[in-house]
């Protein structure tokens, strides 16, 4: 059983001391801490609730004693001003001397009050004081007329925005039943009366144990209702007024006409001030009871999205900031973003940013962030100009942090990327790489830098006036992993940034030799794979830093991690080019670990496709590529691999092949017979998907005569081939070629796949070459030949986009 509580503690904790803002008083702010104490004194429960004396002083003036005054208000309140504060005490009555010295005489406060008097009971604008002895008394002027609900509505109000206050009147149930309904049946009667009432229960609304009191009356409904209403009246006027105006411009000279336009565009601003302040107070009363999320999908079944994305065209700072608030709250259901999107919530969002209001920037900013995860809302942010505004907020540092998110994710897309070349983003980005005062760079910094640098004019301009230098020399000495990241990103692109990494192959050489960071390792591997430039002597580095080791210790299953692996195996196609490197490869038994390694990771389709390349350029060198005949599976692996669904490791494999075969007669047979069965198969299985025609009594009862096999035949779209020999008839013709196409459109294959192959076999230049040269390696100009003529690959595989960490 649980302890009940026996005890009481209170705790009065002191707080600062002001002077009152009109009248002649100190006011003393103060806490009041209560906690339930158990049995044992344990506390049970605690609450803490702020609190507040106003201490009047009458009489105040140039002969009064303002020391023994000062005593006077210690002595009678050392329970909240201790005496050590006595300073402090007379410092607020000499200012409040000072201030009724040099205050209007009371004849111009009096005029003054008579004039406000005059204007209806807008809002809170009353100058009478309410008490909550009282209460009855605002109660009855409920049921008077406009201006004495009005008036009862604004006193009402004044008990209501005091805490202290809520608690009795939520228990008036008269009182707040009486609010509702006037709210409900008398809003079109005056503005003003429907955002008295509304403030009302905004008061309310402010804390949580008061939700269910508003639910209940309904209060949220009718302010959407009232809303609903006020913005469709707006619409109406504004449409009025620009009638008004285009008939103005259109006479001139006529004088009523702009007296009257005169007239109604001041109504109209009228009217907009005051809806202003009912949607400020309304809304704000919605975004609090909408912690319910219950309630919330009732206001967003009751169109609430349109309502808030229609007020981004107010100017009320204060509103905007509410209304953006309560968009950035809703974003995050798709639902609602789909909502904005059809909305054109981006291109009213283009007229808010940038503004100098740092609030309802930041909010702005936060509900674009939210936005942006959808592509189709990144590419309008784009098309609507934000991307150089975005860019130049990047000064500001209140906002910077959700401005780079901003552009990380509109850098995500590859037809965005080229845009930022166009701001000057780019060098931003790279400043605060280099300035970075922390040894690792921010992560939405260098998250950028990383999309960007996929770009290649954005990775030369990252590169212009040292910028490569520098930001490898950072990389090199921090050993920021995403850093390297960056590099290896741009080290991707061909032209002058690939060439500029060419002094750094040593360098990284040692990192990966000597770093047991895992990422940096796959990071410096990644940018000396992608490095196949004929001017790095890959043979010295190899032996240098005993690469070929330390390679084939990364391939053994389970020892290093898949990213490693994966890189190595890049690398060794990478060196593979040069006919020292593979002669190197070969002897130290990396072919064989290759095919051990390409057994056990089959289904990953990244990893096959790379092994299989670096067999393609060992097949170039004579050495080499005996190896791999003789002694090695590895054109029996390629030939399993000819049909995998994956086309580029078909493309690979096909021209492997094709190399295998002009210099093995043995393999040639096997490879020519292993195209004939496979085309064979496909046509079996194409015939049996043709329709039956319907009018064929013989299908139908499954009567069989000689010539069937002659129809199934003429039918197929794809001939059947008798023999090898044939094959090669077929793909040679040029009618044969384009049956093949409609055969491969028919079974799900790639179209280009054996005609390109045979093509490439059957050349008479290929074989005039290859006659030539039977035994001996191709030489680089005869290599690039055959590269720009007949298709052959050069250099490493181009692998999928880099993703950034920062997601």
């Amino acid at each position: 059983m649980e302890e009940e509580p026996r005890y009481l503690k209170r705790k009065v904790i002191p707080g600062t001391i002001d002077v009152h803002p009109t009248d002649s008083a100190i006011v003393v702010n103060y806490e009041i801490e209560a906690t339930l104490l158990g049995d044992y004194g344990d506390p049970m429960l605690g609450e803490r609730k702020e609190m507040q004396k106003v201490i009047k002083v009458k009489g105040l003036g140039a002969a009064t004693d303002v020391s023994v005054l000062a005593q006077e208000i210690v002595a009678k309140c050392v329970n909240l001003v201790h005496p050590s504060r006595l300073p402090e005490v007379e410092q607020l009555l000499y200012y409040l001397r000072n201030r009724e010295e040099t205050a209007p005489p009371a004849a111009a406060r009096k005029k003054k009050r008579e004039i406000k008097a005059k204007d209806p009971f807008d809002v809170t604008q009353i100058k009478e004081k309410a008490f909550i002895d009282d209460i009855e008394e605002y109660k009855e002027l409920l049921y008077e007329s406009v201006e004495e609900k009005l008036k009862g509505t604004a006193l009402i109000l004044q008990l209501a925005r005091n805490p202290d206050n809520l608690e009795e009147l939520s228990q008036n149930e008269t009182l707040v039943g009486a609010l509702a309904r006037i709210l409900r049946e008398d809003w079109k009667q005056s503005v003003d009366l429907a955002t008295n009432i509304a403030y009302v229960f905004f008061c309310f609304s402010s804390f949580s144990n008061f939700h269910p009191l508003v639910l209940q009356h309904k209060v949220g409904a009718a302010c959407m209702t009232i809303a609903e209403a006020e913005i469709k009246k707006h619409e109406k006027w504004k449409s009025d007024l620009m009638k008004k105006k285009k008939q103005v411009e259109n006479e001139k000279d006529n004088a009523t006409l702009k007296k009257d336009y005169d007239k109604s565009r001041k109504k109209m601003t009228i009217l907009i001030r005051k809806q202003d302040q009912f949607f400020r107070v309304a809304f704000y009363l919605l975004l609090n009871i909408s912690e319910d999320a219950k309630v919330e999908l009732k206001m967003v079944n009751k169109q609430i999205v349109s309502m808030l994305v229609s007020l981004l065209d107010r100017d009320n700072v204060e509103l905007l900031i509410l209304v953006v608030s309560f968009l950035k709250k809703l974003s995050i259901f798709i639902e609602n973003k789909n909502a904005m999107a059809a909305l054109g919530v981006v291109d009213k969002m283009t007229r808010i940013i940038p503004c100098d209001h740092e609030v309802l920037l930041h909010v702005s900013l936060r509900l674009l962030l939210n936005l942006s995860f959808d592509p189709m809302l990144r590419e309008r942010m784009v098309r609507a100009g934000l991307l150089p505004k975005l860019v130049a907020l990047m000064d500001n540092e209140q906002v910077i942090v959700y401005v780079l998110c901003l552009l990380y994710h509109i850098s995500i897309d590859d037809r965005c990327k080229s845009m930022f070349s166009y701001t000057d983003c780019i060098p931003r980005v790279v400043k605060l790489i280099l300035e970075c005062p922390e040894e690792k760079v921010d992560l939405e910094v260098i998250a950028l830098g990383i999309n960007l640098a996929g770009n290649k004019r954005n990775a030369e301009m990252m590169c212009e006036n040292g910028g490569h230098r520098h930001l490898m020399r950072r990389a090199l000495k921090t050993r920021d992993s995403l850093l390297m990241k960056m590099m290896r990103v741009m080290s991707n692109h061909l032209g002058p940034v690939k060439h500029q990494f060419v002094g750094y192959v040593g360098d990284l050489a040692t990192i990966v030799r000597s770093s047991s960071d895992d990422e940096q390792v796959v990071e410096c591997l990644g940018i000396l794979a992608n490095l196949n430039l004929p001017e790095i002597d890959f043979e010295s580095l190899l032996a240098e830093f005993e690469l070929i080791p330390y390679i084939n210790s990364k391939l053994q299953p389970g020892i290093a991690e898949d990213d490693i692996v994966l890189e190595a195996v890049i690398l060794v196609g990478t060196v593979a080019h040069d006919g020292n490197c593979a002669s190197l490869l070969s002897q130290s038994h990396t072919i064989q670990n290759l095919i051990t390694l390409l057994n056990g990771k089959q289904e990953d389709d990244e990893l096959v496709l790379q092994i299989v390349y670096v067999f393609y350029q060992m097949a170039f060198h004579r050495e080499t590529r005996e190896v791999i005949v003789r002694q090695t599976q590895v054109p029996a692996y390629l030939i399993d691999l000819m049909h995998d669904k994956n086309v580029e490791i078909r493309k690979v494999c096909a021209n492997t092949l094709d190399i295998i075969a002009e210099c093995d007669s043995e393999w040639a047979q096997r490879i020519q017979a292993e195209k004939f069965r496979w085309h064979n198969s496909q046509w079996l299985e194409t015939v049996a998907q043709q329709p039956v025609d319907p009018n064929d009594d013989e299908a139908e009862f499954g009567y069989d005569d000689d010539n069937d096999d002659d129809d199934l035949i003429a039918r197929s779209p794809v001939p059947l081939i008798q023999s090898p020999d044939d094959y090669l008839d077929y793909y040679d013709d040029d009618d044969g070629a384009a049956a093949a196409e409609a055969e491969q459109d028919g079974a799900g294959r790639d179209d280009y796949y054996y005609y390109e192959r045979d093509q490439i076999r059957r050349n008479p230049e290929m074989d005039r070459m290859m006659e030539a040269y039977p035994s001996d390696d191709i030489d680089e100009e005869e290599r690039l030949f055959l590269e720009q003529q007949y298709g052959l690959m050069y250099g490493g595989y181009t692998r999928a986009p880099y993703s950034s960490p920062y997601h």
